[in-house]
């Protein structure tokens, strides 16, 4: 069985803190775990907050917070049966519940798929809820570092290295082979096209295709700017409208 520092620390209280009788290690040691949950994972929440992020401060305060209660409830709040005691079971199921609730800052819209980062950053804040509420708090400390290094320094890195993707619309009659033409421009400038959506729609009575398409430019020297320039010009009976900062 490994002794961790926590342990060790609520030992230390117990023999120096008692009060009739009581030792009051694990009571300092649960109010250590709740502010310490909120100080980690508002941490979290802030640079989520400040993003921009649908789900913000708050959010990442609550899921923290009330993963770090429902851990110290499991530990403390249900009497062992049989000499027996599975604190393991409410983290469980804290798990699948965030689970659900991450999902639900996933969207997906015709430029892509947000949230997928605002969805994982609620389900490790809840991890380090269940940290904080197990009194591992060197783990969760050092978790949290680790995760705002990520947030942070690998968001720059991910700008630098990720390929340039361009989200448009092209309206076009239905008679026109447009999709060829833009397969054939998109060669020239080393683009690699993939089709998002298609609908059939009508114009002042004229049958038209409107195509979601995303773009990604597999080559750094290509400009973006140039690419939508050359498609307008060579597709002129077509509309062409970016749905992404494509600069």
């Amino acid at each position: 069985m490994i002794t961790t520092f926590d342990q060790k620390l609520v030992e230390y209280i117990n023999k120096e803190w008692v009060v009739d009788g009581w030792p009051l290690g694990n009571l300092f040691l649960v109010f250590v775990a709740i502010f310490l949950s909120i100080i980690l994972c508002g941490v979290i929440g802030i640079e989520r907050e400040w993003r921009g992020r649908s789900a913000g401060l708050r959010t990442h305060l609550l899921v923290g917070l009330g993963s770090c209660i429902i851990m110290i409830i499991s530990i403390y709040g249900f009497p062992a049966n049989n000499g027996t005691h599975d604190i393991a079971r409410l983290a469980a199921q804290i798990i699948t519940g965030v689970g659900f609730l991450g999902a639900g800052a996933i969207i997906h819209r015709n430029d892509g798929i947000q949230g997928l980062t605002t969805a994982g950053t609620i389900w490790i804040v809840m991890a380090i809820g269940i940290a904080c509420g197990s009194f591992n708090f060197i783990l969760a400390i050092g978790s949290t570092i680790v995760i705002l290094f990520v947030l942070t320094i690998f968001k720059n890195l991910e700008t630098k290295i990720s390929k340039k993707k361009i989200i448009f619309v092209v309206t076009a009659p239905a008679d026109k082979p447009v999709l060829a033409k833009i397969l054939g421009i998109s060669k020239e400038f080393d683009c690699t096209v993939t089709p998002l959506s298609n609908d059939l729609i009508n114009e002042n009575g004229v049958n038209m295709v409107q195509y979601t398409l995303q773009a990604v430019l597999n080559s750094k020297q290509v400009n973006t700017n140039d690419y939508i320039t050359r498609l307008s010009s060579e597709t002129k009976d077509c509309k062409i409208t970016t749905l992404n900062d494509h600069r």
